[in-house]
């Protein structure tokens, strides 16, 4: 029955290794999760900032497109100021030419001011690329790091599986039935040691007979009150 006994000892300290493995597991996806979550607001900041810069670059060049356009209507304008014949006709030109270089100096201005907010804007993009540069960095090496985690976790599980397969066997059906049963309704405790006359599980005093009966560990006894399977501590009893 000592056999036994230390065979259900054993296979606890798996169930819980494996317990805590899962629940170290558990949270790595979550933290992944953030992760990359926070990586890829970075990256659509500086996607929406090259995305204003473009549109701002298109606006520049078809300001330019605009004036060019209005530099050759002014052009064609001037042309045809020689070729009127009456003063109404040249004071009609003249207004003409001189709404057509308003029009052209705005356009100028517009083109001024938007120079100086694409140069401003590159300048900002140029610092937060930088800085996003070394954000990535810093998330590839938080990302491999919580992979790797995740593949020294899995390995770890496969190893305590590898034990728990090799120990289970030699544990009586019925004795593993109850233990099954017990862990379940005691969150994942079944087996706890007797110390100095108390179950360490639910911490109560034992019967003084049952605790004897159990120093001589030649059956497997019960928790009156928590019903978990008990142990003779030796190293803690003194022994």
């Amino acid at each position: 029955m000592k056999n036994q006994i230390a065979l259900l000892i054993e296979i606890q300290k798996i169930d819980q290794e494996v317990r805590t493995l899962n629940t170290k597991k558990q949270t790595l996806p979550e933290k992944a999760a953030e992760l990359d979550e926070s990586f890829r607001s970075g990256k659509e900041r500086i996607d929406e900032e090259r995305t204003g810069l473009e549109g701002l670059s298109k606006l520049h060049r078809e300001k330019e497109s605009e004036l060019k356009a209005g530099q050759e209507k002014l052009r064609k304008a001037r042309e045809r100021l020689h070729e009127v014949k009456t003063n109404k006709e040249y004071q009609a030109m003249l207004t003409e030419i001189e709404t057509i270089e308003k029009t052209n100096g705005k356009i100028e201005e517009e083109i001024l001011l938007l120079y100086d907010r694409i140069d401003e804007r590159k300048g900002a993009l140029k610092t937060h690329e930088k800085e996003f540069e070394a954000v990535r960095a810093t998330y590839e090496t938080e990302r491999r790091k919580i992979e790797a985690e995740m593949a020294s976790l899995d390995g770890a599980l496969q190893e305590q599986k590898a034990r728990f397969d090799s120990l289970i066997g030699n544990l009586e059906p019925d004795l593993r039935r109850r233990y099954e049963m017990i862990k379940v309704r005691r969150n994942g405790v079944a087996v706890v040691a007797v110390r100095k006359g108390v179950c360490c599980g639910c911490n109560m005093n034992l019967p003084p007979q049952l605790y004897n009966e159990l120093q001589r560990s030649d059956q497997i006894h019960c928790c009156p009150n928590c019903n978990r399977l008990l142990y003779w501590d030796e190293s803690a009893n003194g022994e």
